[in-house]
């Protein structure tokens, strides 16, 4: 294995790298790939910028981009490995001798872009001391059109399944409970399919008082409790709780709301044995329907996903919060 300064004798092996690295991580849906483009770059930079190449017995077998991108400061654009050469260090090789060379020219920092659903790359790059600097939102125009149109709101709701055909011990309690949470207005239906339903107007636009609200019933019935929500037209949330006590959680997007530790990531990603074990829901079911993502665009639909959730745990009427269908 070596890796060395790739020169205009090598456009060749560096442009079928680039072909093989686009085929394997392609461009995002919305993104038009001027191929014609890319491979002219491919030659200004190594001709003008820094461009170094990998081999392994004389084959090539990775390649890293490299430009200035404004005063003490560069763009890492490209950096692949085939498959057969990785996990032996090729790549963490070819940016060490971009590293090296940008501080014999004093540039101060590098810079580069990685897909936010590429998470192997990103658990790579964090390891070699890159972090988020500048996040880059994309969303399609027609949905914005849809949901910034005057009088538009984003939807919020949620449900509170208590696994019980006792229906009025689930009124009585939640009358009890629902001030605590400053709620006035709370509905029970059911039961259904073994399952007393609660819905309430705080509990629906509020995550805190959900779980709090929640709690409260699983505690003080001693039951079982499954919240579903929808929130803000984005994300689908389960709490699943045991007397009182938090036994699983998930978050179809588990860092929509901001960056978390990875321990808490994985958290939020449901549980197939626990909830096979409260509701009877096939184990291989929760898992292909309760994943997670690094975004809202690479899931299903949330309303579809949270009615796949609700299906698969036998739950109904988990489409609509206090406000009703």
């Amino acid at each position: 294995m070596s890796v060395r300064r790739a020169t205009t004798d090598d456009l060749p092996a560096l442009m079928e790298l680039w072909r093989a690295f686009e085929r394997e991580v392609p461009a995002a849906s919305h993104v038009q790939v001027d191929h014609d483009r890319e491979l002219r770059e491919i030659r200004d930079i190594v001709e003008g910028e820094l461009a170094f190449l990998a081999e392994n017995d004389g084959a090539p077998s990775g390649f890293v981009l490299c430009r200035r991108r404004g005063p003490g400061v560069a763009y890492l654009s490209d950096l692949y490995v085939v498959p057969s050469a990785r996990r032996g260090g090729l790549a963490t090789a070819l940016v060490r001798e971009v590293a090296e060379t940008l501080a014999e020219q004093g540039i101060d920092h590098l810079e580069l872009e990685v897909q936010a659903a590429n998470a192997g790359a990103r658990v790579v790059y964090q390891r070699w001391g890159f972090v988020e600097h500048l996040l880059t939102l994309n969303a399609p125009v027609e949905q914005l059109r849809e949901r910034l149109a005057p009088g538009r709101h984003a939807l919020s709701f949620a449900s509170i399944h208590v696994q019980t055909d006792d229906r009025g011990w689930v009124e009585r309690t939640v009358a009890q409970f629902a001030p605590r949470i400053g709620s006035k207005r709370s509905r029970v239906e059911g039961p259904r399919n073994g399952w007393t339903t609660v819905y309430d107007e705080v509990a629906d636009t509020d995550p805190g008082a959900l779980l709090r609200f929640s709690r409260e019933i699983s505690d003080r019935m001693g039951a079982i409790v499954i919240a579903l929500a929808f929130e803000v037209d984005q994300v689908v949330r389960m709490i699943a709780l045991d007397r009182g006590g938090i036994v699983d959680e998930y978050l179809s997007v588990p860092e929509f709301y901001g960056q978390l530790p990875p321990g808490d990531v994985i958290g939020l990603a449901a549980n197939p044995t626990v909830l096979s074990r409260l509701t009877g829901a096939d184990p291989a079911r929760v898992r292909a329907v309760a994943r997670t993502a690094a975004t809202p665009a690479e899931l299903p639909p949330p309303r579809e996903l949270l009615r796949e959730l609700g299906s698969l745990l036998g739950l109904e009427g988990v489409d609509y919060g206090y406000e009703g269908p």
